[in-house]
């Protein structure tokens, strides 16, 4: 997977899985733009980056604003004249609540992130892309996405509409030469499992990790080097005729289901 010459856009890349699969874009030769609204964090991996000899450039956005897509859109033509590679991955988990209790605050802004901020991507790639007549995106969709996850309706919710984003985009698309996948991981050893187990039992999180590793088959969370692996995959061109797909990086999580209501209702 050499993306020498390649042009690479990852959202929300300053932690966790975009941080990794930005940092793995670097290593295989892409030129990059970073973008997150986390400016510190940005601007680090994309040091990172460069101080190992690659090309990056950050750009702080709010994905939830047109604007601002439009504006990381534009600096990545104006710095490398093309996109070639999008992993549209920024999104939030919101906070944990049955859905006869969440509330409607929350569950709006994680809906404007994880579904408005990945819709926007696309509405202001895909033209690009189109008109190169070449490009791979890549949605970070979730096993949460595909099976339902008690007390969290939201994200859930959200997931399962990155999903649908990405086969409708997929379709439309295809004979012009581009592809949209997603990437559905399950649980990832970053900020956001840590904060579900916090949430679900901030005296003992470690306790709700544990039973939740349990009702993995592989016995673990996934890391976030591992997702970013499947990312540049789904952009190369050995998925040169993967398009509208779902790939599942969860260590057989959903193969056997079951797991995370049995740990929710512990």
């Amino acid at each position: 997977m050499d993306f020498k010459g390649k042009v690479a856009i990852v959202t929300g890349a300053g932690n966790g899985i975009g941080r990794a699969t930005a940092l793995a874009f670097g290593r295989a030769g892409a030129r990059l733009l970073l973008v997150d609204r986390d400016a510190a964090a940005g601007e680090a991996a994309a040091g990172v980056i460069r101080q190992a000899g690659g090309e990056a450039r950050f750009v702080a956005a709010d994905v939830t604003r047109s604007a601002d897509v439009q504006a990381y859109v534009k600096a990545a033509l104006d710095a490398y004249g093309r996109i070639d590679c999008f992993h549209n991955n920024a999104g939030i988990e919101g906070k944990v609540a049955p859905t006869a209790e969440c509330d409607e605050a929350m569950f709006d802004a994680v809906i404007s992130v994880n579904v408005k901020g990945v819709f926007l991507g696309l509405r202001h790639v895909l033209p690009v892309m189109l008109l190169q007549k070449s490009g791979a995106v890549v949605n970070t969709a979730s096993v949460a996405g595909l099976v339902g996850t008690p007390g969290m309706p939201a994200y859930v919710a959200s997931k399962h509409a990155v999903i649908g984003l990405t086969k409708v985009a997929a379709g439309e698309v295809a004979r012009q030469g581009v592809r949209v996948n997603a990437v559905c991981p399950g649980p990832v050893d970053t900020r956001m499992i840590h904060s579900l187990e916090s949430q679900l039992d901030p005296a003992h999180p470690d306790a709700v990790g544990e039973r939740y590793k349990a009702g993995i088959p592989s016995g673990r969370y996934t890391t976030a080097e591992e997702i970013a692996n499947v990312v540049l995959f789904l952009c190369s061109d050995l998925a040169g005729n993967v398009n509208g797909a779902q790939w599942v990086v969860d260590g057989a999580r959903t193969a056997v289901g079951g797991a995370v209501t049995q740990m929710l209702n512990r």
